[in-house]
């Protein structure tokens, strides 16, 4: 029976998704749950069988959900075939997915979230090209609790060897896409054998009806219940308060708690949790709730930043593998910069390697390419021009789904399926430990920068020989030293001497471990709340390499990368400034500084007077 229509909001909601070949009995499969959980309203199946009667034709179970659906239809919005029915204290929302393109869509984007499968497959026809298609397109989905629905046993005299050939072959096929259906069921929906009863006919099938496998999914964590994501909206300062503004996207936050935000790695304890016009002050806030909270002490932090309980931190990497739907007026191409948002991290993204592409319309597929047209899906490796905190969307939902962004169009949505390591991943595990054991003393950032009248930074100068780094560092150290600021040249020369005393002779060669210990040396200087400029890539990184390199060392303190050339075809692209061949240099010492105090690195001069004017 049914739970009363105004009760329905108490149960337990599921949604499954039932996806097969248009001939392998969806419909039917349908029509029999609905009538054998006594789902359909009163009379119905009484009237669709007169009307059969009328029209000279038999009865089928397709008939019912098709009158089950113009039934609920009246009532509700559907962009996939929904209906509804209850069960054992658990309300199912099954999801018919007829047109392959607004499903896909809706999953990938997240305007829908099936959390299991149904997968029909004819027993008379067996394992089909279109039923490989249906199971690639759930592993696509990241749909991980699966059942296959062997159906029309009936048609081959249920016979076990017919079925257990069946089952061999497709669940040798779905373990190449790495999903291990729950149970495998031998059912004629037509003659309701192993629907909601067990099947005479099929003796030797011992294991659960559709009925009971459907209660034998599991639901997913409530998300009040899930480990703690709160995605950094914004920073406000009120008084002497620094509130981080956000809302919970899953588990809960309490006063007392020590936090991690990734991918900073800067951790923090909770001190206040502030809530607009709420007294007295909550103690704690829960998934949903749209909250700020105060530290007792004052990293930098920004927007973007993920907070988690530091026993269950995200993923970090600048690399990713995802599923992405492409609905953009120009075609997703391989190597094209794209603005990726995720939560509220904005960073600017590549597509690295598309490995597959799939067609809406027939689920035709084909491997590599250089670009995915519209309403198409695809396979690809994302690379994202900073880290980004993240998790897989089969584990987290809100912080596993992005968007991606073309010529300021919303033109893709996707779900991150794969984590993958960078280049950077060894460093940043390490920056990670070093920041955990670091031996913090009373003076706090906050403080230095009041007193300096500046936050820590890294000013990098890159670029060939004989280009004037050098000179343009010595330059600037002078011009923030004369106005007031805490600067410091650190000259790769000599920090090349330094560091190599005592490496061995494979360490000299290593340019992971000295740029390891050029970052344990910057972030001294920056812990301290110092401007460093440095001339440096003693390591014999290339260009870009060094750059990801240091950022990854010295996060969150602001990094400026200045590429200097002797011609403006040199000048590379992942730098803040560039200059080629500058003759000014005190002009270009300018904009260096006037950079700084655009980014917020430079405030007023210590103590509170104007900035010094400077010649140079």
């Amino acid at each position: 029976m049914t739970a009363p229509a105004g009760n329905t909001h108490l149960l337990e909601t599921m949604n499954i998704v039932i996806v097969g070949h248009v001939d392998h009995g969806k419909s039917t499969l349908l029509g029999r749950l609905y009538a054998d959980t006594g789902s359909l309203p009163d009379g119905k199946l009484d009237k669709v069988r007169a009307i059969c009667r009328q029209q000279g034709k038999d009865f089928e179970y397709a008939f019912l959900f098709d009158a089950f659906l113009e039934e609920q239809e009246q009532g509700i919005t559907i962009d996939t075939a929904r209906t509804f029915f209850s069960w054992r204290g658990r309300q199912y929302i099954m999801i018919d997915a007829p047109g392959h393109k607004e499903f896909l869509k809706n999953m990938v984007s997240g305007a829908a979230r099936a959390e299991a499968a149904l997968l029909l497959i004819d027993a008379l026809e067996g394992v089909r090209e279109q039923s490989k298609k249906h199971g690639y397109l759930l592993s696509m989905l990241g749909v991980k609790q699966v059942a296959v629905v062997v159906n029309k046993m009936d048609l081959v005299g249920f016979r076990q060897d017919v079925f257990d050939g069946i089952e061999k072959e497709y669940r040798d096929f779905l373990s190449q896409l790495k999903v291990v259906p729950e149970r495998v069921i031998p059912v004629s929906a037509k003659l309701g054998h192993n629907i909601a009863v067990s099947s005479a006919e099929m003796s030797w099938y011992e294991g659960p009806t559709v009925l009971d496998q459907l209660g034998l999914f599991k639901k997913e964590t409530a998300r009040t219940e899930q480990a703690l994501r709160f995605p950094v909206q914004d920073v406000y300062k009120f008084d002497a308060r620094r509130i981080i503004a956000g809302r919970l996207a899953a588990g809960r936050v309490k006063v007392g708690d020590r936090l991690v935000f990734s991918p900073s790695n800067k951790t923090a304890m909770v001190r206040t949790i502030e809530a607009f016009n709420v007294e007295p002050p909550p103690t704690e806030a829960t998934a949903g709730q749209s909250v700020g909270l105060t530290l007792d002490e004052q990293i930098f932090i920004e927007r973007g930043e993920l907070a988690a309980h530091e026993s269950h931190i995200p993923l970090v990497s600048t690399a990713f593998r995802s599923n992405i739907f492409w609905l953009g007026r120009r075609p997703l191409e391989r190597h094209r910069k794209y603005l990726l948002r995720l939560s509220t991290r904005e960073v600017e993204a590549e597509v690295a390697t598309i490995h597959r592409i799939v067609d809406t319309a027939d689920l035709d597929q084909r491997l590599g390419g250089i670009s995915v047209a519209k309403n198409q899906v695809a396979e690809v490796t994302l690379r994202t021009k900073m880290p980004v905190a993240f998790d897989l969307c089969s584990s987290f939902e809100a912080t596993g789904r992005f968007v991606l962004v073309d010529e300021y169009d919303i033109s893709g949505g996707g779900i991150i399926t794969e984590f993958l390591k960078d280049e950077q991943e060894f460093l940043r595990d390490e920056a990670r430990r070093r920041d955990i054991a670091w031996v913090k003393g009373e003076v706090k950032t906050d403080d230095r920068a009041q007193r300096y009248g500046h936050r820590a930074a890294l000013i990098l100068l890159c670029g060939g020989r004989h280009v004037g780094k050098s000179f343009l560092a010595r330059k600037l150290e002078e011009v923030l030293v004369a106005e007031g600021r805490h600067a410091y040249l650190l000259d790769g020369e000599n920090l090349r001497h330094g560091l190599d005393a005592d490496l061995t002779d494979a360490e000299q060669t290593d340019v992971t471990e000295q740029a390891r210990r050029y970052g344990e040396v910057a972030r001294l200087l920056t812990d301290a709340g110092v401007i460093v400029v440095s001339t440096t890539n003693p390591f014999g990184l290339a260009y870009r390499q060094a750059t990801q390199t240091i950022r990854t060392l010295v996060h969150p303190v602001p990094l400026l990368v200045v590429h200097m050339s002797n011609s403006a075809e040199e000048a590379a692209a992942e730098a803040d400034l560039t200059f080629a061949g500058p003759k000014d240099f005190d002009e270009a010492a300018r904009r260096v500084v006037e950079e700084l105090k655009r980014r917020g690195v430079l405030m007023q001069a210590p103590g509170g007077a104007p900035t010094f004017q400077y010649s140079i």
